[in-house]
């Protein structure tokens, strides 16, 4: 059986390129227009993937070809030195496969963000798709039952976040760099770049947590440890220190002590955080890091509706 190779967004600095994906033994084709349990099945089976470790994988980059392997789990990831300069915007990158004596090519992007001041962080779960995040059985209830076209985001927060993309852009085919990191799994990747495609959300790198190769895995899915998300964070405000960054998220679970952190760790950096309330009532907990926040000179909204997010940002003047 061939092996199959699946890329994900990369991104670049002046001095790195960094681009990763998986290669599987067997992987489950999504369909996403099916219903009901079709969709389930669809959904459970991203679950049941196999992966291939210490394989071959090549990348063409302009002149070179660089050969790595991959890990225990499938996973690539190249960082590249960047030796020179080279264009902004969203990019191609090409990487290869040999499986006997046919070789395998599979296109993905990249982005080195135009010269700008400003980077969006965005959790996914309850901060733009609606997931139920905090009642597990509603949660997989949807995942399985409700296809990508079936799904939801919240009221206004497409408006609110393609302002933040093209915020303090002239030329409307720049955009600011968007990074969507969330503890949903690298299984479910290609479920979250249709639904932001969908309802046109800004196009972004997209970090997840390790894949997941089993169906019991799939009942833990975007819970347990937050850990990797701090680091994600951590990692992309590390790769781009020049710019100032917008942090969203809610307050479903750890959003708001991970982002706290954050902050105390990047004092300059850091310029707004904004934490949806998925509850009747807004958390004390929450309130009380907002209020802390503040005292950081971190601008920050606890909001119920995405609506309220927009007159903040435009208050602040990061929109228009």
């Amino acid at each position: 059986m061939k092996p199959i190779l699946q890329l994900y967004r990369g991104y670049a600095n002046e001095q790195e390129l960094i681009v990763m994906g998986h290669v599987f033994k067997r992987t489950y084709k999504y369909d996403f227009q099916k219903k009901n349990l079709k969709n389930a099945r669809s959904i459970i089976n991203q679950f049941r993937i196999k992966t291939i470790q210490n394989f071959d994988i090549y990348l063409k980059f302009g002149e070179k070809e660089i050969h790595t392997k991959t890990l225990d789990d499938g996973y690539f990831k190249f960082c590249i030195p960047l030796e020179k300069e080279f264009n902004f915007g969203w990019m191609e990158y090409e990487v290869s496969i040999k499986y006997k004596s046919e070789k395998i090519s599979c296109k993905g992007s990249f982005i080195r963000p135009h010269d700008g001041n400003l980077g969006i962080i965005s959790d996914i779960d309850d901060t733009f798709l609606i997931s139920h995040t905090k009642n597990i059985f509603r949660k997989i209830y949807i995942l399985l039952f409700k296809n990508v076209n079936d799904r939801k985001v919240f009221k206004d927060v497409v408006p609110h976040y393609q302002a933040l993309s093209s915020a303090g852009r002239n030329n409307k085919d720049e955009q600011n760099a968007f990074f969507y990191i969330s503890s949903s799994e690298w299984n479910l990747y290609r479920f979250i770049v249709k639904f932001t495609k969908i309802h046109q959300l800004p196009r972004a790198v997209i970090l997840l947590k390790d894949i997941k190769r089993g169906i019991t895995d799939f009942f833990m899915s975007g819970r347990g440890d937050h850990n990797h998300k701090f680091d994600k964070i951590k990692h992309v405000l590390e790769f781009y220190p020049n710019l100032k960054y917008v942090l969203l998220g809610d307050d479903s679970q750890h959003d708001p002590f991970l982002y706290e952190q954050i902050c105390k760790i990047f004092p300059v950096t850091v310029i707004a955080v904004y934490i949806r309330q998925t509850g009747k009532s807004q958390k004390s907990e929450v309130k009380k890091i907002m209020k802390n926040l503040e005292s950081l000179d971190v601008s920050a909204c606890y909001f119920k509706e995405s609506s309220e997010a927009i007159m903040h940002s435009k208050s602040i003047e990061i929109i228009k």
